[in-house]
Formats: structure tokens, C-alpha cells, sequence
């Protein structure tokens, strides 16, 4: 590459070997050019996981494809904000499949935005590869041939934390519940995996997406006696639950606060003595081994400074992955492409014993991690410390019956 520019929501552009052409010329001169799209939360509460870090993740998959697999390729790479709003995300998924011929969409952080754009894919065609949603209806009921679900779901995080817990005696809990898909995906899974192990599930409440306070929430978990308050949230609602409920004093002494979807990003913005003790399931962490330290490099030199959440090692990964099967394939066609996506391994800086099931679901290695105190961290952004590894058939629930691809 000899130019290089970092996008921004909304804008396009493509690559070549040569360097950065423009758009215009590039779509008068040649229209074999493979398209990304990347839509995501550039704004909300979803934007530290995902927004602009999703857009440097799938550029850096691009240029990695293009010195391999990809080379002599142009690919054109696209984004856009969904404003977490399932009709904006569906009408920009319908105007890029309809007008601009995007061959592939990636990242689709929000639940409710990327049920929206799964059932247009099944109706149009196309390929979508979720990095960012956790709601297991993707592989499920709504299961798609083109769909494939990245990086983790709300029952590989149940699997981990509230296994972990439970295990530890912890059995009686009480969630606090983003009120849309997401989390109830996520709360119904956590105490399905409660109840196996002998648990019960005392009650639950109700947030908005985006809360601005969860006082009354967590008053009312803390007022349940639970021994464990589960948050079934993310992003920037799950920081604000965990700094309401250490003002408040909710989670201490007889109670456990436990967020069931933590991100990296999640646990910088709390600083370590609000998040410290935190036990949660991950797909992806910098700091793993000499790979992943070299991938969170590169992409800290694109993202201000942060290193890469799940999600953005999410992107890459799945970015990364059908451009090598666009290049194996050398068609545009999705039918031919996706089957490709399950012919070739998955192999990559980010992705460990990775595979593709029938039903669209991407299963690997998930890691349970504590957040280490103050004095643990030795370094900026030396948050974590491993406690065991979730080998990628535990860490996520068996395909279901109601997905016609299993049949």
C-alpha cells in the first residue's frame, strides 16, 4: 500500500496493489471489485467494542489478504452507522446488497439489527458474518446459509461465568436485564445453565438500552437477597451498572455482581478498581501469546492507542476469512463463496481450534479471565489473568433442532 486512509461512518474506498484508487475511477475502470461492508454502532453504546475499532479491524484483514491470498484483488471497503435501530441497519443492508452490490457485511453489533439484517439476507442473498451480536436466535430459528455468527453469543458467556459461579455454590441470582433481544437471550441462557447445575433464578428486572440510572434497578436486585445480581447487558449500560452498583454498595458483602458480557473496553473505562475481581467469559484477549500481542500492536496504531476487544478480533477474523474463500472461489456468487467459507480452515492471529458448523455458528477456543487489582497490573492495558480455557465444543450450546440447516 502506498497511501493509506482510515475511514470514516458512511465513506468508501477501495484497494489495490498499486495503492488507493479512487472510487469513481476504480468502479468506471473495473467491476470485479469485492465489497465489505462494515455497520456498527459508531456512536452509542456499542461504539467502544465495535464502531471505528471494527472499521481498522477489517482494514487491517484487507491488507493482511492482499500481501497472501488476496493479491492482484481490489476491494472496496464500506461503513456505515446503524444507530443500534434495526430499520436504519436493515435500509442500509438492503441499499448496499440492491445498489452498490456489496458481496459482504461484517460486525452487525446490536441483537436486534442483526435479526433485521439475517432475515434480508435470507430473502436476497449476500453473506453476513456477526462479529458484535450475542443473541443465539442467529444460529437457531432464524439460521441462515449465509449468516455465519463470529465470535461468541450469550451462551458462551453464560457457559463460562454463571457455570463458574454456580459451580462455587453461588446459586441463587437475580438479573438486571437490557430490555431487548440482546438481553434476553442473554439472561435466558445464564439461567438455563443456573438452573442445570441446581441454581434457581429469584427474579429479574427490566432496563432500557442506554440507561443513564440503575439505581432503582439494583436497589430492587439488591433488596431480592440473590447471591448473585446478574447483569444481561453490554457496552457502555454494563459500566454504567457496575459504577451505580459500587456507589451504591450493591454486589458486596452476601452478594456477588456478576456481568455475564464484559469487554476490554468495558473494563478500561471502569478503571481496575471498579472492575477488579470481575470474572468473565472472553473469546480474545492481547495479551494470549506472541500472535495476538503483534495483531493488538498493528491495531493500536489504528485505534488512538486502544487495544482490540472481541469484537474487533471478531472482524478481522471473519473479514479475513471470506476474502480467502472470495480468492479460492474467484466468484462473486454468495452460494458459492459461503461454501467455500466451510471448506477452508479457519486460520488466523486472532482464532484458536476455529471452525464453521452447519448452522452458521463459529466455534473456538473461550478463555474465563478475572480482572486483576491495581497492584496486579503491571502494565497499561495489563487487565486480565487467565483462570482456565473452554475448549470450543464446551463454549457454545449444541446446534438446535428449530435450525433447518441442521436437518
Amino acid at each position: 500500500m502506498t497511501k493509506r486512509r482510515l475511514l470514516a461512518a458512511g465513506s468508501a474506498v477501495v484497494f489495490s496493489l498499486t495503492g488507493l484508487l479512487a472510487l469513481g475511477q476504480a468502479r468506471a475502470q473495473d467491476s470485479d471489485v469485492y465489497k465489505v461492508g462494515i455497520l456498527t454502532d459508531m456512536s452509542g453504546p456499542y461504539a467502544a467494542m465495535g464502531g471505528a475499532g471494527s472499521v481498522a479491524a477489517a482494514k487491517m484483514a484487507i491488507e493482511d489478504c492482499m500481501k497472501a491470498e488476496c493479491k492482484g484483488m481490489k476491494i472496496e471497503l464500506l461503513t456505515a452507522d446503524h444507530q443500534n435501530k434495526a430499520d436504519i441497519g436493515a435500509s442500509k443492508a438492503r441499499e448496499w446488497l440492491d445498489r452498490d452490490k456489496v458481496d459482504a457485511i461484517a460486525d452487525l453489533t446490536n441483537s436486534s439489527v442483526a435479526l433485521a439484517v439475517q432475515k434480508l439476507i435470507r430473502d436476497k442473498g449476500g453473506i453476513a458474518m456477526y462479529g458484535g451480536p450475542a443473541t443465539t436466535v442467529l444460529t437457531n430459528a432464524e439460521c441462515a446459509p449465509n449468516g455465519f455468527h463470529w465470535m461468541f453469543d450469550t451462551y458462551s458467556q453464560a457457559a463460562g461465568a454463571a457455570a463458574a459461579l454456580t459451580k462455587m455454590g453461588q446459586k441463587s441470582w437475580y438479573f438486571v436485564t437490557v430490555d431487548y433481544a440482546f438481553g434476553q437471550s442473554l439472561e435466558k441462557d445464564a439461567g438455563d445453565v443456573v438452573k442445570s447445575l441446581g441454581g434457581t433464578v429469584v427474579g429479574s428486572v427490566r432496563h432500557p438500552l442506554n440507561a443513564s440510572d440503575f439505581s432503582s434497578f439494583l436497589l430492587q436486585a439488591q433488596s431480592s437477597k440473590a447471591q448473585v445480581i446478574g447483569l444481561a447487558d453490554g457496552g457502555q449500560d454494563t459500566v454504567n451498572a457496575i459504577k451505580a452498583a459500587r456507589s451504591f454498595g450493591v454486589g458486596s458483602k452476601n452478594q456477588r455482581l456478576a456481568a455475564l458480557l464484559v469487554f476490554l473496553s468495558d473494563v478500561h473505562a471502569l478503571g481496575l478498581n471498579d472492575a477488579q475481581g470481575l470474572v468473565y467469559t472472553d473469546g480474545f484477549y492481547w495479551d494470549f501469546d506472541n500472535d495476538t500481542r503483534a495483531f493488538s500492536k498493528r491495531f493500536e496504531a489504528l485505534n488512538k492507542g486502544s487495544k482490540p476487544t472481541m469484537v474487533h478480533a471478531g472482524v478481522y477474523s471473519s473479514v479475513y476469512h471470506y476474502l480467502k474463500a472470495a480468492a479460492a472461489a474467484k466468484s462473486h456468487d454468495w452460494k458459492v463463496v459461503t461454501q467455500k467459507m466451510r471448506e477452508i480452515p479457519i486460520h488466523d492471529a486472532v482464532m484458536r481450534n476455529a471452525s464453521i458448523r452447519a448452522d452458521g455458528r463459529v466455534i473456538h477456543d473461550m478463555y474465563l479471565y478475572q480482572v486483576k487489582t491495581p497492584a496486579e497490573s503491571k502494565a497499561p492495558w495489563d487487565y486480565l489473568k487467565l483462570l482456565s480455557t473452554i475448549p470450543a465444543q464446551q463454549a457454545f450450546k449444541p446446534m438446535d433442532a428449530s435450525c433447518s440447516l441442521t436437518k
